[in-house]
Parts: C-alpha cells; structure tokens; sequence
C-alpha cells in the first residue's frame, strides 16, 4: 500500500465532505506514491511524534490535528521566532515522513460519538448536531443515565480520562441527559441546552461560555483538549489497520505532558 491508497482509505472512514471548510484534512506532507513502511498515530504533528514515529520505523504520521490551519511563511528548522509547524512540516520533508491528518471529519463520525461516552460506560443516541437525525454524523453525542450529581459525572470524568476535571454548575445539580463534545465546546453549548441536555462533557470553553451557560443551567465539565480527544487516536489505529496496514506496523503515539498541576506533583 503506498501513502496515497492509505489517505484514500481513510477518507472512505471519514469523508472529506464532513469537514469544516476551515480546516486542513488529508495529506499535508509527503510522497503519495511512497511505499507505507509503518503508520504512527498521534493526536497532534509536532516534531517529538515525528521522532518517535521514526524510532518506531513508521514512515507516515496520521494524526488527529492537522500540522496547521494557517500556513506557516516557511518551513525551516525550529526557532523561538516561528512557529512550530513551520519546524514540523520541515522535518517531515527532510525525513521522509508523510503526515495525514482526520480532524473534523473524525469528529463528526459515528467512532467519535460513541467512543467518548462508552469510556465513561454509557452509549450515545445520537449526536448533539443533528439530535433529530440519529444516522447522519454530526458533532458529539447525547446519552441518557440514571441520575447522578455533577460532582459524581466530573469524578467519573476525569478517572475515565486520566486528568483532572474542572467542573462548572453546582455540585449537588443532578444529571440525566449529557453531552459529549470532544476538543473545544465552541457554540455546541447553545445545541446542549436546546436539546435538554443536563451537562456537557467537553475539553476547554472560555471562562465567560463556561459560566454564562452554568448560569442557564448547563453544567459543563472540562477535561482539556488533548486529554479528551487523545482516544482518537485508537480510531485512526483502528481505521488504519481495516485500510490494509498490519496490525505490528501501526503505533499509536502517547500524549506528552504538555500541561500539569502543581498540587498533583507536576502530573496532570
């Protein structure tokens, strides 16, 4: 199978067509006609998976994040004074790595919507994008659940996500009907309470999101973005493996500690 046979795959996995016009999905780095030697899955293209996708002798990094959204003015080696994709697409170039990224195309699959919930032992209906339409793909999940209290959802949260949650809306709220969001909540607020939604589980939202709809009565429990979102990274493995690479040439990248808390000894 060579680079391109493997984008084509992934893209029958998650169409292009359900990416936002934004974003920058597919092969951004790379040789289509190269040989795949091994496939690297990592949630984001940074030059560390890119070390560690060589050391595990992959020649293709398939990633969740996309390298970048807006272009880089050029591609050189790393510099406090240019970004870091500019680093990562040169280093990719000059190595013979190939990066194919699945970003808001995943979200928007029926992998993304049930896997999130299913790591907290509950199944999604449908996603909170199209709610009326449980067979069309779309953003997040909706489940439903015996009553619980906010607080029991964030610890559960966070031990189902190894990390910390912080949690808005009263402790004691109880919640039947939860969202799923993976990454940043964005707008997808407004959906969770237009649908009935008791609280969202998401990655980040903004201070004043956070408290305008914990005032309105949507409890939102936050895990960070990379923590979230780093079990895609089994989805990508997963569609890889079902596009024809063998399953001892396809690696799935650990996230970093990017970020931590100093009250948990420097582990987040």
């Amino acid at each position: 199978m060579n680079v391109g046979e493997l984008e084509r795959a992934l893209f029958e996995a998650f169409p292009a067509r359900d990416a936002e016009p934004w974003d920058r999905v597919g092969l951004s780095v790379g040789d289509p006609d190269a040989e795949v030697a091994g496939v690297a899955c990592a949630l984001d293209a940074t030059v560390a998976s890119l070390d560690e996708a060589v050391r595990r002798g992959a020649n293709v990094l398939v990633t969740h994040h996309p390298v970048y959204l807006s272009a880089p003015d050029r591609f050189c080696p790393a510099a406090p004074g240019r970004p870091s994709s500019s680093a990562t697409v040169f280093e990719a170039a000059r190595r013979g790595v190939s990066i194919i990224s699945m970003h808001t195309n995943l979200d928007r699959s029926c992998a993304a919507r049930t896997l999130l919930p299913r790591l907290m032992g509950l199944a999604a209906r449908t996603s909170l994008e199209w709610a009326e339409e449980p067979e069309r793909t779309g953003i997040g999940g909706i489940c439903e659940t015996d009553p619980i209290t906010v607080k029991e959802l964030a610890l559960r949260a966070q031990e189902a996500f190894a990390t910390c949650a912080q949690a808005w809306g009263r402790p004691d709220a109880l919640v039947r009907r939860i969202a799923f969001v993976g990454g940043s909540l964005g707008d997808f607020g407004e959906l969770a309470l237009e649908h009935g939604c008791d609280a969202v589980v998401t990655g980040e939202l903004g201070y004043h999101r956070a408290q305008d709809l914990a005032l309105r009565g949507l409890s939102v429990v936050l895990l960070g973005h990379d923590r979230i979102e780093q079990p895609f990274c089994r989805i990508l493995a997963d569609a890889t493996a079902h596009a024809g690479v063998a399953q001892d040439r396809i690696h799935i990248i650990p996230l970093p500690q990017q970020w931590w808390v100093p009250s948990q000894g420097g582990h987040a």
